[in-house]
């Protein structure tokens, strides 16, 4: 007999193989009244679908939420949604707390963990600097892939946005290599060369017709300036490199980043207090000239019963 778990064990296996990343939520604890055990999981795909069951409609917009955000800062979060009747989790060091007044009391506590693909370290080139690459890469648990002749052609099938791609062809085949990984998604393109060699380069690209875009996404010569001599400093210049680069990009699309960049993207939902998402609330009306934004159909229809009594603390 098929369970729940083995279906999610199923969708969970089908998503990694496909390389595409989601969030797997766990109730690890409830105090009761709650619908959902600790033992019950969802799966929270990158479109914002919840597979599994994990609590009603007030639990799973914020697990949702907790999931997507989870997905862009790759950092894992305990939850506690805490009822009038639960023990509150305020002050509790490394739980955020939300409060949920759509059911009768208790609180669920879940663990929102991110599961994403490898990110993928494709060498282009020989010599110590890429071998020393590779075995970094490998210890830091990269999906490492090595090119090291002309004719090992570099498939744009076989780059995407979690693919580093560093060429040291040593001037054998520099600007074929960096022309098609400037023209693919790769996150991060660099060149190990001199100074001159990669100015050299530039101009080369900039003849071949590669757009301006394109070249300055170009790191050339590869890694940070920290006084790199030897091939194996050299290395860990570049790879600091690309740790710098993956993090600087999973802190800019956190939701406090989109914010300042943005204006205000949450509101607060008048009926119970939760954050909700201006641009992924699935209910909302229009009072008084403005929308009005919910976490659940439940906490809506609370709402439109009663508008005078919650007008006053609606957000927008």
């Amino acid at each position: 007999m098929t369970t729940m778990a083995d279906d999610l064990g199923a969708l969970a296996h089908r998503l990694s193989q496909a390389g595409e990343p989601f969030a797997l939520a766990t109730v690890v604890r409830c105090e009761r009244p709650t619908s959902a055990k600790p033992g019950a999981k969802a799966i929270i795909r990158k479109d914002g679908t919840a597979v599994g069951w994990i609590g009603g409609s007030c639990a799973e917009p914020v697990v949702v939420r907790e999931g997507l955000r989870a997905l862009r800062d790759g950092r894992p979060r305990f939850i506690a949604l805490v009822g009038d009747q639960g023990a509150r989790a305020d002050g509790r060091e490394g739980v955020v707390a939300y409060t949920m007044t759509c059911h009768s009391g208790g609180t669920l506590e879940i663990f929102v963990e991110p599961v994403m693909p490898k990110p993928e370290l494709l060498l282009i080139g020989t010599g110590p600097v890429v071998d020393t690459l590779a075995r970094l890469g490998q210890a830091m648990e990269f999906a490492v892939a090595r090119l090291s002749t002309e004719r090992e052609r570099l498939l744009p099938s076989a780059v995407s946005p979690r693919t580093f791609v560093v060429v040291a062809t040593h001037g054998s085949f520099d600007e074929d290599a960096l022309e098609q990984a400037l023209r693919s998604e790769a996150r991060y393109v660099s060149l190990v060369a001199s100074r001159k060699r990669a100015a050299a380069v530039i101009d080369a690209l900039t003849a071949r017709g590669l757009a301006t875009d394109r070249l300055n996404r170009l790191k050339a010569p590869a890694g940070l300036d920290i006084g790199a001599v030897t091939p194996e400093e050299i290395a860990v210049s570049i790879l600091a490199e690309i740790i710098q680069v993956a993090r600087t990009q999973m802190r800019d699309a956190s939701p406090e980043a989109r914010a300042s960049e943005a204006g205000e993207l949450e509101t607060k939902d008048p009926v119970c207090g939760m954050s909700v998402e201006v641009a992924t609330a699935k209910h909302r009306v229009e009072a008084s000239g403005k929308w009005v934004y919910f976490c659940s159909a439940h906490c809506k229809e609370t709402f439109v019963r009663d508008p005078a009594r919650f007008i006053g603390s609606a957000a927008r």
